[in-house]
């Protein structure tokens, strides 16, 4: 079995940079197809560029739990055309025309309330960078939630730990299929270099590797076997 530094070199050398996370205004394109086609930024890696694009990001951390990407899209698409992708625009609808606009994302009902919060905190916050500890003190965010926000929006050296984390590494002999999300990434964290390209990178990888071969069972890995 691969270690874990030559597993991202193998995806890496098999798909590319991934350029995550997308944004809405950003012209790039997905370099594999699978999930929004543009909004991808290959390569370039100080994207927040904008306190809009960084809000955007958080905004759909939050709202791709238990979701596909597209529905997420579909659902920022209806926000920015509400003009409501902002703090204000957030807190100057209605709970009924949020709950709409955000409904292609899943949950609308739980997803309202989580946005309530988290803009909430995200005014308190203003331009600082929250700590970890402060993201999962907001109701609705999660482990996965907190660390892609400090990862993506934030530009913080933090692992992200997914579904797909625990099922290819799983698989691959690497961690104990049942291990916790923080021995998951504490496990990942001692094994990659501790970078923000490598875990941005290491974690888009997994999903698009994942998409491709780790979608039902049994379990057919096309790189590694």
């Amino acid at each position: 079995m691969p270690t874990l530094r030559q597993l991202y070199h193998r995806l890496l050398d098999a798909y590319g940079p991934q350029g995550w996370w997308p944004l809405l205004d950003y012209a790039g394109t997905n370099p594999t197809k699978t999930g929004s086609i543009t909004g991808y930024h290959c390569g370039l890696y100080d994207f927040p560029r904008t306190p809009a694009q960084r809000f955007e990001i958080c905004i759909g951390a939050i709202l791709t739990q238990n979701t596909a990407w597209p529905n997420v899209e579909q659902a920022l698409r209806s926000l920015a055309g509400l003009h409501a992708l902002s703090p204000d625009g957030i807190d100057g609808l209605d709970d009924e025309t949020l709950r709409q606009a955000i409904r292609p994302s899943g949950y609308f009902n739980a997803k309202t309330r989580k946005l309530r919060e988290f803009v909430r905190n995200y005014r308190h916050w203003g331009e600082r960078v929250p700590t970890r500890r402060e993201l999962l003190a907001v109701w609705g965010v999660g482990p996965e939630t907190a660390d892609s926000i400090r990862l993506y929006a934030y530009g913080q050296v933090e692992m992200v730990i997914d579904a797909y984390t625990h099922r290819i590494l799983g698989h691959l002999g690497l961690v104990d299929a049942k291990a916790s999300y923080d021995d998951l990434k504490a496990t990942c964290i001692a094994g990659l270099p501790g970078d923000l390209v490598t875990y941005q990178e290491f974690h888009a990888l997994l999903v698009e590797h994942a998409k491709r071969h780790y979608r039902r069972r049994p379990w057919i890995d096309g790189l590694f076997g």
